[in-house]
């Protein structure tokens, strides 16, 4: 039984969502999951790990403008205080409006 709890933490980790703080400052990532929100504060270079499992909604340094929706599979990377998909350009948020551009909070 051991065994079989042990895959199913390492297949779950795996197939979630990860966010690496690569700026020189500290972020604070609020996670949302359905009704639950948890905040995560994020060092230089500091990884979270396994978030979104199946799906959530992020949010950098308590933005309430348009959150970054994952699927719950994404590598991502906090630069310059926006969100970016590794390897894959800068994650839009529904409400940011532009393709291609990060999200930015409204006045």
């Amino acid at each position: 039984m051991v065994p079989t709890v042990v895959l199913i933490n390492a297949f779950s980790a795996a197939h979630a969502a990860s966010v690496t703080n690569r700026d020189d400052k500290d972020h604070t990532v609020t996670v949302i999951e359905g009704s639950t929100q948890i905040d995560h504060v994020l060092k230089k270079d500091e990884v979270l790990e396994g978030v979104c499992l199946s799906g959530c909604s992020i949010r950098i340094d308590g933005d309430d403008v348009g959150p970054y929706v994952l699927e719950g599979t994404e590598a991502t990377t906090i630069e310059g205080g926006d969100l970016y998909a590794d390897g894959q350009g800068p994650l839009v948020s529904p409400s940011s409006g532009a393709t291609g551009q990060p999200s930015k909070p409204g006045p």
